[in-house]
């Protein structure tokens, strides 16, 4: 198993300076509160020695002066004790109010930190390299943008502080013990140690635990992600039990890793517990002795036994603090990995210029990392304006052709140009704005169909959208559906058949102004009628238009000025349909089958 490598505490720590003034403010807050959790006992040793004993106060004279200046003198105090308690009630009130604070404060940091890492995310995700996504995991990527944000969002709600409050509560309690009793003190010391490396034992190890938890909820994320989008397609080949057995199996795999860190959680607090009740014994029997001795007084001792509680309470806190800052570290370093993965690279020199010039390959090469030669030496010209149209057989390059165009990846060999222009010298951003891409399976939004259209260009006006549809051959199925416009479309249009799907998605391109036009095999859910109607609008419409149509239907190639066949990442054959099926190659046997194939079909409707 490959070993798992050392988080860093930067990120966090990057995290805790954006809202420095808050989280000081609520540390400040939380040492308040523990100097007045220190407070109510030391009244109550001043009330049993001073007030109801004769031993001299252990209040210095200034809190004195003042203790009888607001209640008046010590018999004053004796004759009502009902101020004492409202004093203790007051301060109560005084800790609720700076708690409330403590809370307010540390809610605002961590909720704006979790916003903020958010954005960063989503919005660094939308600069990443194609290559980047297609081999991305989703499920995970998912997870690391919600559940491990909320991982490192509850850290800094509530453990962040709590690491104030252990430190300051540990050193107060030895400051204030020491002078009552410096050996009871020590003794009280002796478990601090063995807890602080057991601590840290315990955290090094539930690092490496909550690494195995998090990549095996990240799978199970996945396969319910993959599920819920194929839930069609695994209906249709009846493979719901499979599904149930695959997510059986990666949350059996998710069960173990949580279980793992189980017996961690349980040994850690198992053992505070063991040495807590040790020392609680220890002390409290110490102080019985001593008092029984009179070596120490019954102020002394309620000082004694709560201090130390108070000593050793923080230090078992620690490792539950340490297990949540394991685990907020571990999600923090996987929000780390994907910040981290280089956007595509900036380029202030890239121009912006019109597209509308001929588009040449000139020797490009170009192969994905686990593939040889996708494209070989290809060298071709598409004059700007005509429609090209591109067949060739599953596999050899057609959809590559056409990434490498639109900048998604870069060629290993040769280069491209649009009117002489080098595709490196030309802004991404602009050039992928001028280019408009119509998939084979389009994606559309769960919104309606006037949200879908529309979605390039916001404020479109409606005859704008009409004649969209129209030229998409989309505009009676949507006046025939149910709601027009407004009818929503489900999840991945999921409502939608395939061909009323590329429809709609033909329609949203065309509302954008574009001088580059490619249709990847997008015609191919449409009957032959349609695929004619929306070829006769695109030529209308298009005329100035480099239109480049993928596609393994001959009557859609066969009107488009150059053809393009290409095998095995090569161009074997370039011409006219006419020239075309003269020719003895791919082009000529695909026409010919499916020549055949309209005949029989026309036969069998006779």
């Amino acid at each position: 198993m490959q070993e798992k490598k050392k988080v860093s505490i930067a990120p966090l720590w990057a995290l805790i300076k954006r809202h420095w003034a808050m989280f000081l403010g609520a540390a400040i807050a939380t040492i308040i509160n523990v100097l007045i959790g220190f407070i109510t006992p030391a009244m109550l040793a001043e009330l049993f020695d001073y007030y109801l004993g004769d031993m001299p106060s252990r209040f210095p004279a200034y809190i004195n002066n003042a203790i009888q200046a607001l209640l008046g003198s010590k018999d004053n105090v004796l004759s009502n004790l009902w101020m004492f308690g409202l004093a203790l009630v007051i301060i109560q009130i005084i800790k609720g109010a700076f708690s409330y604070f403590k809370g307010i404060w540390c809610a605002y940091a961590s909720e704006d930190s979790a916003k903020h890492l958010r954005d960063r995310l989503y919005d660094h995700i939308q600069s990443l390299p194609f290559g980047y996504h297609v081999n991305v995991v989703t499920g995970d990527l998912i997870q690391r943008c919600t559940s491990d944000v909320e991982t490192v969002r509850r850290f800094l709600n509530v453990q962040l502080m709590s690491v104030f409050n252990s430190f300051f509560m540990i050193v107060l309690a030895l400051a204030l013990m020491m002078p009552v009793n410096s050996k009871i003190t020590i003794i009280s010391m002796i478990p601090l140690p063995f807890m602080l490396i057991f601590s840290w034992r315990f955290f090094n190890v539930v690092i490496k635990a909550y690494q195995n938890w998090e990549e095996a909820e990240g799978k199970m994320s996945t396969v319910l992600q993959e599920n819920l989008t194929g839930i069609r397609v695994v209906r249709a080949f009846g493979q719901q039990q499979e599904e149930v057995a695959k997510f059986e199996k990666v949350n059996n795999a998710h069960h173990q890793a949580g279980m793992k860190t189980a017996p961690l959680d349980a040994l850690y607090w198992t053992s505070g517990d063991l040495f807590s009740a040790i020392q609680t014994l220890i002390i409290i029997g110490i102080c019985i002795t001593e008092a029984y001795y009179g070596r120490i007084t019954v102020g002394d001792m309620v000082i004694l036994i709560t201090y130390s509680g108070m000593l050793m309470g923080p230090t078992r806190q620690l490792g539950r603090i340490l297990s949540d800052a394991g685990r907020s570290l571990v999600a923090l370093d996987r929000i780390t990995q994907v910040l981290n993965t280089p956007s595509e690279p900036e380029e202030p020199e890239a121009i912006k210029p019109s597209l509308q010039g001929d588009i040449e390959f000139q020797d490009v090469s170009f192969g994905y990392e686990d593939k040889e030669g996708v494209l070989n030496h290809i060298s071709l010209t598409i004059p700007s304006g005509q429609t090209v149209a591109i067949l060739g057989a599953t596999g050899s390059g057609k959809s590559t052709l056409l990434h490498l165009l639109q900048r998604l990846y870069e060629p290993s060999n040769g280069r491209i140009t649009i009117g002489g222009i080098p595709l490196e010298n030309i802004d991404r951003k602009h050039l992928r704005s001028r280019i408009g891409l119509v998939l084979q399976e389009p994606f559309l939004y769960s919104k309606t169909i006037r949200d879908n259209v529309s979605i390039a260009v916001r404020s479109a006006a409606q005859r704008d959208i009409d004649r969209a549809v129209r030229d998409a051959s989309a505009y009676d199925f949507i006046q025939q559906s149910e709601k027009g416009y407004d009818t929503l479309v489900g999840e991945r249009g999921v409502t939608l058949s395939g061909g009323q799907k590329q429809r709609i998605a033909i329609a949203r391109t065309l509302m954008k102004e574009n001088d580059i036009l490619i249709f990847d095999d997008s015609l191919s859910a449409v009957d032959t009628q349609t695929d004619n109607a929306i070829r006769r609008s695109l030529q209308e419409r298009s005329r100035n238009i480099t239109t480049i149509i993928i596609s393994h239907r001959i009557s859609t190639l066969s009107q488009a000025d150059i053809i393009f066949v290409i095998e095995r990442g090569a161009v074997t054959q370039k011409g006219t349909h006419a020239e075309l099926i003269e020719q003895d190659g791919l082009y000529a046997r695909i026409y010919a089958i499916q020549k055949g194939s309209a005949l029989d079909a026309d036969h069998v409707s006779e």
